[in-house]
């Protein structure tokens, strides 16, 4: 095209570059020979990915042009939340309620993994927010064979809607655990703490 002392070149508004142009276009495609449509793909999912993950499904993007090859189709991985684990790279976490009961006596508990349940071993004594490693029993990494392992953190229940008879009990048990009996040392460490510091304040 000229342009008063320019000359510009730019693509055929008729044939878009291709060189030719159809005299009697298709109505479905208006001559471009592509239509859009929409298909379901069925998306093989690897264990161990995680949200953020890629995966590529060759060939099943947007057709070339010119009659060229299909592009590919990229699908983003968003893993929902679950109701009982919380996931952090392989590893998985999550939180036991136990009786106070167990978690002064010791005992076995079932807890659920991926694969099924397992039994959790609880010493006597146990507080509660302690950490018990199940090694292996986490998520496959999607780019090794390694597997993470899974966390629990111990919740000790306190006991609600008590009977006449547990009360009681609860209370002789109270009156037998008095101060320097050993039986609460997480209690007597911080009573300990709180004692020093007043100390240091001249309180």
């Amino acid at each position: 095209m000229q342009q008063g002392i320019f000359s510009v070149q730019q693509t055929c508004p008729n044939c878009g570059g291709s060189g030719r142009t159809i005299k009697d276009p298709c109505l479905d495609c208006n001559g471009s020979g592509q239509v859009r449509e929409t298909r379901t793909l069925e998306v093989k999912i690897p264990a161990g990915v995680d949200t953020g993950d890629r995966i590529r499904l060759s060939g099943e993007g947007a057709a070339g042009g010119q009659g060229g090859p299909s592009g590919d189709l990229y699908v983003d991985i968003i893993v929902q939340p679950h109701p009982l684990f919380q996931r952090e790279g392989d590893d998985l976490f999550c939180e036991v309620p136990i009786p106070m009961t167990t978690a002064a006596l010791g005992g076995e508990l079932k807890v659920p993994t991926l694969n099924g349940s397992v039994v959790l071993k609880v010493p006597a004594g146990t507080q509660s927010g302690k950490l018990f490693r199940l090694r292996g029993k986490g998520v496959q990494s999607v780019r090794s064979r390694s597997t993470g392992d899974l966390l629990c953190r111990v919740a000790v229940e306190t006991p609600v809607k008590l009977t006449r008879e547990q009360r009681n009990l609860l209370e002789e048990f109270q009156a037998l655990s008095g101060e320097g009996s050993g039986h609460h040392p997480e209690s007597q460490g911080w009573a300990d703490k709180v004692k020093g510091f007043f100390d240091r304040m001249g309180l």
